[in-house]
């Protein structure tokens, strides 16, 4: 009985063993980099590694990559065995991942080795080594991954060279500020305190090179905001809302392939800028043909990414097109107009919005031409009536102008807690 106790003792612990061996197995890797977050794409299938295909090969599959391996966010997606052939099987080929994905094995596929390619088309990545914490993408403390482990970088050992490359590596743009300790929260990683001497030039901060270390404490920690550079543009339409479509990638701007191009893709265009709806998704140049690369082709966007980048396509620069192909859009733009506290969108005290403020017009600033033009942007036809100031709720009153010779002039007055009265002129200033 003892020696059957034992015996089930020891498969339990055993079995307790096994099962905290084979949890913790990394089921991807990159191979052929100057890093762990770089590399070829290799994938673990039947206890073998093999290779990844690079048709279908784009930013949201790398995405995955990276954030499986804890690399932060993907720099750059690669193609045409950039890091050399692999061997073995090719395991996975027209990956489809959304991006959120906990591992590459989760993404849909064309089915274990059923790539129909070769080792000359083999995927790479390259992840960022350098992360910004607290803030938002572009901005916040600053981390370094060393061996698999987040640090807090020192500030007694970054400069503004530095700063240029972990802008530059993020892909957002040039820095604006380097912060001190106090502008983001500090923290609980360990620091990293050796100097770091890049030439500014480099394309990613784990190519920089590092000399003494110094004495940091947590609150002596780096924070950095960078411009956050727009990585999309519509070029040659008659406003910023409306054009050829251009992405940014690699330094450099290049145009969209008009094949799959469709609403969904004219959408999430129109969203990132900040142009409204998209009014039409247009092809074969319809904006004039563009120049240098065609960066992107095949999009399969759902219509709610945060950006073109997101989409899925065919992979960055892979295309069978000419400019002549290029995509455009026209967006409906932001509405400079409205009318409010009306029994509908089509009537109301008008207000046009100025320097993200939105302000009454005055009556007799406005007249029949000017109401015809604000229907047709409101969408609402021709104007029946342009009424008076009476017809409607006033809006705001706590501004009024007195003495003046009509009722668009006069001395400001400012009511405060029932009370009206003057603004000084540096406050006004400054308000206004």
């Amino acid at each position: 009985m003892l020696r059957m106790m034992g015996r089930c003792l020891m498969f339990i612990i055993l079995s307790a063993v096994v099962i905290l061996v084979t949890s913790d197995r990394v089921n991807v890797r990159l191979v052929g980099g100057h890093s762990r977050c770089a590399g070829r794409v290799e994938v673990l299938h039947r206890g073998q590694w093999g290779t990844v295909c690079d048709v279908a090969w784009d930013l949201a599959d790398a995405a995955v990559v990276c954030r499986e391996l804890n690399c932060g966010e993907p720099v750059d997606v690669l193609g045409n065995a950039h890091f050399g052939q692999g061997s073995g099987p090719i395991w996975m080929g027209f990956v489809r991942c959304v991006g959120s994905e906990s591992t590459l094995k989760d993404c849909g596929a064309a089915g274990w080795d059923q790539s129909y390619c070769n080792h000359a088309k083999d995927a790479g990545v390259i992840c960022s080594g350098v992360r910004l914490v607290g803030g938002s993408r572009c901005s916040g403390r600053l981390e370094i991954l060393h061996d698999q482990t987040w640090m807090s970088v020192c500030d007694a050992v970054f400069d503004q060279q530095d700063a240029e490359v972990v802008c530059r590596e993020l892909d957002c743009g040039a820095p604006v500020q380097v912060l001190g300790a106090a502008a983001f929260d500090k923290g609980d990683t360990q620091m990293w305190t050796q100097e770091i001497q890049c030439r500014g030039n480099e394309s990613q901060i784990r190519m920089c090179p590092a000399s003494e270390k110094h004495s940091c404490s947590h609150d002596d920690h780096q924070a950095l905001q960078c411009a956050d550079v727009m990585h999309v543009r519509l070029v040659n339409g008659n406003s910023p809302c409306a054009g050829r479509v251009e992405v940014y990638h690699r330094g450099q701007w290049g145009t969209v392939c008009v094949y799959n191009w469709d609403t969904p893709a004219a959408a999430v265009v129109c969203r990132e800028l900040d142009c409204g709806e998209p009014v039409d998704a247009l092809s074969d140049a319809h904006f004039g043909p563009g120049s240098g690369p065609i960066w992107m082709s095949v999009l399969t966007c759902s219509g709610t990414e945060s950006s073109l980048k997101n989409c899925g396509s065919a992979g960055w620069g892979k295309h069978a097109c000419t400019h002549n192909h290029d995509a455009g859009v026209i967006c409906s733009g932001h509405k400079r107009s409205r009318l409010a506290d009306g029994s509908n969108l089509c009537s109301g005290r008008l207000e046009i919005l100025h320097d993200q403020t939105w302000m009454s017009v005055c009556d007799t600033v406005f007249d029949q031409q000017d109401a015809e033009v604000v229907c047709r942007e409101l969408d609402c036809g021709a104007p029946v009536q342009v009424l008076g100031a009476a017809a409607f709720d006033k809006g705001y009153t706590d501004l009024k102008l007195v003495n003046g010779s009509d009722s668009c002039s006069g001395r400001v007055e400012l009511q405060f807690l029932k009370e009206w009265g003057t603004i000084p002129l540096w406050l006004f200033m400054m308000v206004w």
